[in-house]
C-alpha cells in the first residue's frame, strides 16, 4: 500500500486534478488515487468531513493533509527537494512560482469559457471577448520563458509551472486555439511527455456520463 493518497475527481474534465496529479508523478511519490465525484451527495460529505472546503485534488502524506494544488507543489517540493519541481537558479525559482501562483489565482475567464475536456475536439471555436487577454496573457508566459530558459519545457526541464499550463495546452487542443509554432512545440512537449499521457489515456477511458465540473478558482 502507498504511503500517500491523492484524492481526485474526473480525469476528462477536472484540470486542477490533473495538475496535483502532475507534480506527484513529478516528485516521485508513491500514492494511491482516489477519486471522487463531488456532486454524489454522499461523496461529497465524506469530502468535507478530510477538509474545510470541497475541493480536489487532496494530498494525504504521512499524517499531512494538503489540498490547495499549490499548497501540494511547495509541499513535495520542500519533501522531495531533488525532484526538481523549481528551478536550481534564485531568480528562475522566483519566475516559477510566479507565473505557477498568476495560474493558480487568475485566468477566471478563460477557465469558463473553455472549460478542460480532454475527450472534446472543435475544428473551430469563437472565444468571447472577456477570455482573450487571457490566451494572450498565456502565449506571453509561455513566449517569455521559452526563449529565456530554451525549452522544451517553460524552465528547460519539468517544473510545477509545467503542471500548472498542462491543462491550458488541452484547452488550447480541445478549441482549436491557433498557436506560433514555438507555442505548439511547446504544447506538443506536453502532449508527448510521459506521465501526461498516462493521464490522457484514463481520461479517455471515463464514462461519457461523468458531470463535468471545475471546482477551484
Amino acid at each position: 500500500m502507498a504511503s500517500a493518497t491523492l484524492t481526485i475527481s474526473s480525469k476528462n474534465y477536472s484540470s486542477w486534478s490533473l495538475r496535483g496529479w502532475l507534480l506527484c508523478k513529478m516528485a516521485g511519490l508513491d500514492f494511491d488515487e482516489k477519486a471522487i465525484d463531488i456532486d454524489d451527495p454522499e461523496q461529497r460529505q465524506e469530502l468535507l468531513l478530510l477538509s474545510p472546503s470541497v475541493r480536489v485534488p487532496r494530498l494525504s502524506h504521512d499524517g499531512v493533509e494538503v489540498w490547495d494544488t499549490l499548497a501540494i507543489a511547495e509541499y513535495l517540493n520542500e519533501t522531495f527537494p531533488d525532484a526538481g519541481l523549481l528551478p536550481t537558479a534564485a531568480a528562475a525559482r522566483a519566475h516559477c512560482r510566479a507565473i505557477s501562483g498568476e495560474m493558480h489565482s487568475g485566468f477566471y475567464n478563460l477557465r469558463s469559457a473553455l472549460p478542460m475536456n480532454i475527450k472534446a475536439k472543435h475544428q473551430s471555436f469563437k472565444i468571447f471577448s472577456g477570455a482573450r487577454p487571457d490566451v494572450q496573457r498565456i502565449k506571453e508566459i509561455w513566449t517569455d520563458c521559452l526563449a529565456t530558459y530554451g525549452g522544451p519545457f517553460l524552465f528547460g526541464a519539468p517544473t510545477m509551472a509545467d503542471a500548472m499550463y498542462a491543462p491550458v495546452c488541452t484547452r488550447f487542443r480541445t478549441y482549436a486555439v491557433e498557436l506560433e509554432p514555438v507555442l505548439q512545440a511547446y504544447c506538443d512537449t506536453i502532449f508527448d511527455w510521459a506521465p501526461m499521457q498516462e493521464w490522457t489515456a484514463a481520461a479517455l477511458e471515463e464514462p461519457d456520463e461523468v458531470i463535468e465540473l471545475e471546482v477551484e478558482f
